[in-house]
């Protein structure tokens, strides 16, 4: 049996725990899509759910690239935290807004800083995922 490496399970721990996450908040939108006069939960509780359905499994892509990957393990589970890190907080600000009901679109009337979250956000995920792509294609085809 292969034996993976910590930064490997780190990550596979990680997109299992947000799979959780996602089917618990399917039964968020499920309640309200119940309690609703329309059948629909609040847009930002729907996007959480499929946002974190789809982070889930790109976080398991992150971890084979990590596996496969030629750089170190603390590059490896550095980049791979930071994407992740910026999933949790997508999913974290979605989760906001569909509680609070206080808006459909985040960008209509943004918060101060909202847009400086959203080009760390662009720089953590492409940026991690950069890293461990290229630590992929490093040690897989050079």
């Amino acid at each position: 049996m292969t034996t993976l490496g910590i930064d490997t399970k780190v990550l596979l721990l990680l997109s299992g725990l947000i799979l959780l996450w996602a089917l618990a908040l399917g039964v968020w939108k499920f309640r309200q899509m119940a309690t609703s006069p329309t059948a629909l939960a609040h847009p930002y509780v729907d996007i959480a759910h499929r946002a974190a359905l789809m982070y889930s499994f790109a976080t398991l892509v992150l971890a084979a690239l990590t596996e496969f990957s030629s750089f170190p393990t603390a590059v490896n589970l550095t980049a791979g935290l930071v994407a992740v890190f910026f999933f949790v907080a997508a999913i974290g600000s979605y989760m906001v807004h569909g509680f609070l009901k206080d808006t459909d679109n985040q960008f209509e009337h943004p918060v101060r800083g909202t847009h400086a979250f959203m080009w760390a956000l662009i720089g953590g995920e492409i940026g991690g995922t950069t890293v461990l792509l290229a630590g992929f294609v490093v040690g897989q085809f050079f």
